[in-house]
C-alpha cells in the first residue's frame, strides 16, 4: 500500500506531496499577511495520471482554511480545481472572485 504525505515547507514556500517518501510535487505560494496566493503546482512526470494534484490542492486549500488565510489562485491548477469544487471558492476574498473567474 502507498502512503501519500502533503506538507508544508515554509521554508520553499510551498506545500510538497510525496508517495512512500519521495517528493512527487508541490504546490507553490507567496504569503503575504493573511493571503497564500498560489502561483504554480507541478507533479513529478513519474507521478502522472495518479490523482496526485487533486490531492495536494484539497490538502493545501484545507490548510488555508484551517489558518484563516485568504487564498489568491494564480496557480491555473489550482484556479482549475477551485471551479470544480465550489465549496473551496469562500477561500477566495468575494472582491477577488471575478478577477479569477469563480
Amino acid at each position: 500500500m502507498t502512503t501519500t504525505t502533503v506538507t508544508d515547507n515554509p521554508d520553499r514556500s510551498r506545500f510538497e506531496i510525496t508517495e512512500d517518501g519521495e517528493l512527487a510535487g508541490f504546490a507553490e505560494y507567496f504569503r503575504h499577511e493573511n493571503e497564500l496566493a498560489f502561483i504554480h503546482t507541478e507533479i513529478d512526470p513519474a507521478f502522472a495520471g495518479r490523482g496526485l494534484a487533486g490531492v495536494l490542492a484539497r490538502a493545501a486549500l484545507d490548510a488555508a482554511r484551517e489558518r484563516g488565510a485568504d487564498v489568491l489562485p494564480y496557480c491555473p491548477f489550482i484556479r482549475g480545481w477551485l471551479t470544480k469544487h465550489p465549496d473551496y471558492v469562500d477561500l477566495v476574498p468575494e472582491a477577488q472572485r471575478a478577477r479569477f473567474g469563480l
